[in-house]
Parts: C-alpha cells; sequence; structure tokens
C-alpha cells in the first residue's frame, strides 16, 4: 500500500510517500481502507517534533473507510461497513488498523469525505459547547479562528443552543463564512484589538466563554474578554504554547476560570464516544450541520495540505484522499 512516513523530524519535506506492506488486524483491530483523511495540527506537531513518537512514522489518527477485515474477537461489525475514527493507526495511507472499541459506523447518505471531516473537529466542538462549558440560550461565547474546522462548527453547535457567538478571523472573506454559520460578530484581529472589540460589543461585561485554539498569541487577550468567573477554554496552540503565567492574574481579571481540555478526555468510554459521534455524524446527515470540504489533496501531496494548513491558507477541513 502507498503511505506516508516520517524519517526524520522537520518542515513539510519530511513526509515522504512510501511503499509498506498492508498490516494485519490483531486482536481487538479492524483493518479499514481509507477513503478519507483528516489534515490536523497535531500531525504538525508530531512531524516538527514538538510531540514525540519513534520513527519511522507513518502520522494521522482521524479517517474514514470501510471495514475490510476484523482481528480475532472482534464483533459489532462486518467486511463492508462505512465506519470512521479518530483513533486510526496511521491514516495517511491505503490501509490502516483501528481498535474496534474506537471506531463507529456512519449513517446513510455520509460521504467518507463528509465523515472525516466532522469525526475530530466535529466532536470537538461538541465537548466544548455541550461538556466543558455547557452552553445555555442567553450565554455568549467569543470563538477564536472562527473560519477554522472548529471555528465553523462550534459556532452552529453554540447557535443551535441558543447562544450569541463573537468570533475572530483574519481577512473579510472569513468573516463572510463565519456570518454564515451564525456568528452575530465577526472581529477581524489583523484590523482590530479584539479585546476592546469584545467589550465594545458587551457593553464592557465581557463574554461568558471563551474558545481558544490559537494559544500564545491570544491567551492574555482571551482572559481580558471574560465577564467575571468567566471561563476560558484553551483547547489548542497554533501560535505556539502559552508560556508560564501567575495564577493570581485570574482572581485580580475576576475569579476567572481556565481550563486546558483534549477530546480523548471526552470520549473516554464507548457511550460518550457513541453520544458524540452520533451526534456529530447524524446532524451531518440530515444537512443540519454544514461541513466545509474544498480543501482535498491526494495521498502524495500530504506535505502541501500540511503547509496550506500551517499558512492559514485553508478554511474548514483538510483532508487527504488515498
Amino acid at each position: 500500500m502507498k503511505a506516508i512516513q516520517i524519517h526524520e523530524t522537520g518542515g513539510p519535506e519530511v513526509l515522504t510517500l512510501a511503499d509498506l506492506p498492508i498490516p494485519e488486524p490483531g486482536p481487538g483491530q479492524v483493518l479499514i481502507r481509507v477513503e478519507a483523511t483528516g489534515v490536523n495540527f497535531i500531525e504538525v506537531y508530531f512531524r516538527k517534533g514538538v510531540y514525540k513518537a519513534s520513527l519511522p512514522l507513518t502520522p494521522g489518527s482521524e479517517a474514514a473507510g470501510t471495514v475490510e477485515e476484523l482481528g480475532p474477537g472482534v464483533t459489532g461489525f462486518v467486511a463492508g461497513d462505512a465506519v470512521a475514527s479518530v483513533s486510526v493507526l496511521g491514516s495517511y495511507a491505503e490501509y490502516a488498523l483501528v481498535p474496534a472499541t474506537q471506531l463507529v459506523k456512519t449513517p446513510d447518505g455520509l460521504s467518507p469525505e463528509q465523515a472525516a471531516a466532522a469525526m475530530l473537529q466535529g466532536m470537538t466542538a461538541h465537548y466544548l459547547s455541550h461538556s466543558t462549558f455547557p452552553l445555555k440560550a442567553g450565554d455568549t461565547a467569543l470563538v477564536h479562528a472562527g473560519a477554522g474546522g472548529v471555528g465553523l462548527l462550534l459556532t452552529q453547535m453554540a447557535v443551535r443552543l441558543g447562544a450569541r457567538v463573537i468570533t475572530t478571523v483574519s481577512t473579510a472573506a472569513k468573516a463572510e463564512l463565519s456570518r454564515e454559520a451564525g456568528a452575530s460578530d465577526v472581529i477581524l484581529y489583523t484590523e482590530q484589538d479584539f479585546p476592546a472589540e469584545v467589550k465594545r460589543l458587551t457593553a464592557g461585561k465581557g463574554v461568558d466563554v471563551v474558545y481558544d485554539s490559537v494559544g500564545k498569541t491570544t491567551f492574555q487577550g482571551s482572559l481580558n474578554c471574560l465577564r467575571p468567573r468567566g471561563l476560558l477554554a484553551l483547547f489548542g496552540a497554533s501560535s505556539g504554547p502559552v508560556p508560564p503565567f501567575d495564577l493570581i492574574q485570574l482572581s485580580g481579571k475576576g475569579s476567572l476560570f481556565v481550563t486546558r481540555p483534549t477530546l480523548w478526555h471526552y470520549i473516554a468510554t464507548r457511550a460518550e464516544l457513541e453520544a458524540r459521534a452520533g451526534d456529530v455524524l447524524g446532524w451531518a446527515a440530515k444537512g443540519d450541520l454544514k461541513l466545509r470540504t474544498e480543501h482535498i489533496y491526494s495521498l502524495a501531496d500530504a506535505a502541501q495540505a500540511q503547509s496550506d494548513l500551517e499558512a492559514r491558507k485553508t478554511t474548514g477541513k483538510v483532508l487527504l484522499e488515498p
């Protein structure tokens, strides 16, 4: 099979196309034929060596496809099932292994591209809006990177729950996408001071929650956008990690809360995985959750896909098609 391999950490050029044997499923594993692979910042971090892994490495964890073969002891699936997962072992490939406990069936009418686009970013948006800070009617949320994959889905879910959404974006074109997703106000952070704009838009009160996937360049400003006892959910670091800071700031700014959540703790049980995936994939299949999948690359162009993701040249979901 064709697969992407990393033999040394570095820039996008270290992503090389290789011929590898098709893996055989062991106990509790399912072999899937990969039809669409999600490209995410976590793979960039592994490529750069920010996150450590043994080399050579086939990157990737999110994919949708078709069940090819079941390992010993696996029940609940049959060959030909349409499936998706965020725990695919090396999804930058034509075939990959998945723990059966982390695999879900996809609804009829949902394409592999849609399923791959919905899983990681959709479940992330789901846990942020439904669990980390459960939004309700009357709440106001600030969503950074409002035209990104999570940002567009999170905005839609927040609006479904009755919340008002303010977003930050870098361009006028991205601002339009964010408004289409339901944002009531969009701040061009390249031209405006976003904390000052947030305070203006909330009559000086601040927002109930900030969902921040950017990190280093937005963290302090995000804290300054919160109302007293508001919560900052820092779930990414696309601009770099947040440097250490004095916790006394949280007291001085209004007894604030800060959390650093990750998806894996919100799908830790089979029941929670099925509930979140069921909501997200079901909404997508019905058209209630709009997915953007216009950035699709061949497996051989994985380096270009990651380069474009890092350079903020994409909106919505970036996919590879083996």
